[in-house]
């Protein structure tokens, strides 16, 4: 039972900060090329 609950909290966790961090990166990433294709238009 203890075995059983480790395993299980393992995946559920880790695909959540995962997916909401590389969302956010995503976010900046997308932020930083607007300013630089901005920046270069001026």
């Amino acid at each position: 039972m203890y075995d059983y609950g480790c395993c299980y909290q393992q995946p559920v966790q880790q695909p959540t900060p995962y997916r909401y961090g590389g969302g956010f990166a995503l976010i900046v990433v997308l932020f930083i090329l607007l300013i630089i294709v901005g920046a270069s238009f001026y």
